[in-house]
């Protein structure tokens, strides 16, 4: 019996090496045009023991970036904190990082979010004790149904609307070593609720960015999926007044990579561009060519038949036609001869003189 417990902690071990491997496993997009900025916001209440803040962001589908409101999520277990999606410049386009679950918060572009998210770190509040302690002095907390509060004045903060990391005009920022260790570390993905809650956000004709220009109606909720909620949060204002391109280009999701410093989705830009709706064009030529082909190969194709002409008439056959009709032509010649000119005084008719002078010549003397 004492093996159970044993083997129980062995299973809880190949679960956690298990989510570890697939939160590495992110999926991704590049898009040619950088998102909106944040828009500004009032954070809403928290709203019990063990939730923690998981700012809005920008994602994008559909050809249009859409705003998923901020909102408070329970972790899905003691002790973990959460590191903001964010997007990222590289190999020509904007690279997409989902967020996740973790020990220690790890890099997540520079982006200021607010709320404890500076660009490094989290100042929103601490684990202590298997219990979750909030920041009073960056969180909309109510002591009253609320008591595990503490109070730390975070100062020299910027305050930057920039959503992305990289690029023109974004934020200069990058790993610094301890965030590169909580890279390697386990990670665990957005529970469920978050991927239904992006979800719902990707639903909503007004939460997109052409719809609402940087400013969504729905800024942030009370918990995931709660857009009618009495405590939902909209927009104060945009960021940046925020107009989408004319020629909005559609990405394609592609498998993110282990290393996150060295996507391989940024390619997936590459059917958005004009060059390759120009590439049948060239092809058409190469294309038609087999209808011209034809015309040169015909003469070759009619050579078979006109090779059994010179083995009709083999070399054995012309040695005994010959002999066979030229004396068919030389009898002919030798019958139509002109007879001798006694042989045609005995054809040509006699006069009656003639034969009368003949008759007497041939008469016996005396008669």
């Amino acid at each position: 019996m004492r093996f159970i417990p044993s083997i129980r902690s062995l299973l809880f071990a190949l679960v956690v090496l298990a989510i570890s491997a697939a939160s590495y496993a992110q999926i991704g997009i590049s898009i040619t045009f950088a998102p909106p900025e944040l828009p500004v916001y009032e954070q809403p209440p928290v709203p019990g023991d063990g939730y923690i803040w998981t700012p809005g962001y920008w994602a994008y589908a559909d050809d249009d970036y859409y705003w998923v409101p901020g909102t408070w999520v329970m972790a899905p277990e003691p002790g973990l904190l959460w590191t903001p999606a964010y997007w990222g410049w590289g190999n020509n386009g904007y690279v997409f990082y989902d967020g996740y679950w973790g020990q220690h918060v790890g890099f997540y572009g520079g982006i200021s979010y607010g709320y404890g998210y500076f660009g490094e770190g989290y100042e929103g509040g601490r684990w202590q004790n298997g219990q979750f302690y909030y920041n009073r002095s960056v969180n909309n907390v109510n002591i009253t149904n609320i008591h595990n509060v503490y109070n730390t004045t975070i100062t020299n903060t910027t305050v930057n609307r920039v959503s992305y990391n990289g690029g023109n005009g974004g934020i200069n920022a990058r790993p610094t070593p301890q965030q590169e260790a909580v890279a390697h570390e386990r990670h665990v993905p957005p529970v469920a609720v978050q991927t239904q809650h992006a979800q719902a956000a990707r639903a909503q004709p007004e939460l997109r960015a052409s719809a609402n220009h940087g400013k969504p109606p729905v800024a942030a909720t009370p918990k995931p999926g709660a857009f009618k909620d009495r405590a939902v949060v909209p927009a104060r204002q945009a960021g940046a007044p925020y107009n989408p391109p004319a020629n909005r280009a559609a990405a394609q999701p592609h498998p993110g990579s282990s290393n996150p410093a060295q996507p391989n989705r940024p390619p997936s830009a590459q059917p958005n561009h004009p060059a390759p709706n120009n590439r049948p064009e060239p092809n058409r030529p190469t294309a038609a060519q087999p209808n011209n082909r034809p015309e040169p190969n015909r003469p070759p194709a009619a050579q078979p038949n006109n090779r059994p002409e010179p083995n009709r008439s083999e070399p054995p056959p012309r040695q005994q036609a010959p002999p066979s009709d030229r004396p068919q032509q030389r009898t002919p010649p030798t019958e139509t001869k002109p007879a001798p000119p006694s042989e045609r005084q005995q054809q040509k008719p006699q006069t009656p003189e003639e034969k009368k002078r003949q008759q007497e010549q041939q008469k016996p003397p005396g008669e």
